[in-house]
């Protein structure tokens, strides 16, 4: 028996939900070409003079160089694999994936920082504090640079499109759908990588004047109480980022209001009843929904989308249609 063409193309759409900036990538990409050959100048040269604090700031310029190749890594795969049928929502999640492994390596420099300030309090090191200044001086100056470079690209407007965006204009007075219009997209991968040269740029700042005082006044214990403030601020934002990231990698749900709203949408001057919804992100600004309507008229699931297209966040729609009776059956 031949098998019947239908003609199918109405009804298909890509999946590439991610968004990658081009100009945060390539200005992630020169702050590493900073952050490496700053590392390898202070390796380099405490070796060469035999100064701890060259070498342990050249290490910590490492541990950054690291999370950037993250960051790096997370945009190349993301572009790469955009379009790969292996990927059920494409790589959307891949940059959320690259922000929250950046988080945990954050935290972990934090958890560094902390130990080591803490035994410093108890055990005091001698400090050279000419040497010591330099350094912070130098590592300020690279940081600085590099927030600049990131600080415009890791939250920006909600310009890219997709070929399975609603975009209908409605009018309507429910909140939720109200903001969707001022939508703004969150590169995770990006805002690790900022919050790492910010991390970086805040412990310097705290080192610099500690350092100062210290050397002016013989406050030496306040270079380790420094160490201990910044590892806590670093901490937070690690655990910020961490709690952005974490919900979108397990599917967690849309805001329960919004929900209501998609519900209410649906069943408003109707016998239709909405039986089961779920509604999950699919990348950092895009989500997915599954409804399953029971109603005793069914209507094409065309009429169900069109009450739908003023929620333009539901970026993949699939909708399921039961009869009353049928769903009574299969009970």
């Amino acid at each position: 028996m031949n098998k019947i063409s239908h003609a199918s193309e109405k009804w298909q759409h890509t999946h590439n939900f991610s968004s990658v900036s081009d100009a945060g990538e390539r200005n992630t990409r020169y702050v590493l070409y900073l952050t490496v050959v700053t590392m390898v100048a202070e390796i380099t040269a405490g070796t060469v003079y035999g100064s701890m604090a060259l070498l342990a700031d050249g290490w910590h310029m490492g541990t950054h160089a690291a999370a950037f190749m993250i960051t790096l890594f997370a945009f190349n795969y993301s572009r790469k694999h955009a379009n790969n049928p292996e990927f059920t929502f494409g790589t959307g999640k891949v940059s959320v994936l690259g922000g929250f492994t950046s988080a945990i390596a954050l935290g972990l420099v934090a958890i560094i920082m902390l130990v080591e300030s803490v035994m410093r309090v108890f055990s005091p090191h001698e400090i050279q504090f000419n040497q010591a200044i330099m350094v912070a001086i130098i590592g300020l100056t690279v940081n600085v640079i590099s927030v600049f470079l990131l600080k415009d690209h890791h939250t920006h407007d909600h310009s890219h499109g997709h070929s399975h965006s609603h975009s209908h204009d409605h009018s309507h007075s429910n909140s939720h759908v109200a903001e969707d219009a001022h939508e703004q997209t969150h590169d995770h991968n990006l805002k690790a990588a900022y919050f790492h040269v910010l991390a970086d740029a805040l412990t310097s700042i705290l080192a610099i004047g500690a350092l100062l005082l210290g050397k002016l006044y013989g406050l030496n214990w306040l270079d380790p109480i420094m160490g201990i403030v910044g590892s806590i601020i670093i901490t937070r934002w690690a655990w910020q980022l961490l709690k952005q990231t974490a919900p979108i990698l397990l599917d967690a749900s849309i805001e329960n209001d919004y929900k209501q709203e998609i519900v209410q949408a649906i069943e408003s001057d109707t016998q239709d009843e909405v039986s089961d919804i779920h509604v999950w992100r699919i990348s950092a600004d895009h989500y997915a929904a599954e409804i399953a309507i029971v109603t005793r008229v069914p209507e094409e699931t065309d009429f169900y989308r069109e009450k739908l297209s003023q929620f333009t966040r539901l970026n993949h729609l699939t909708i399921e249609v039961n009869t009353s009776n049928q769903a009574e059956c299969s009970g």
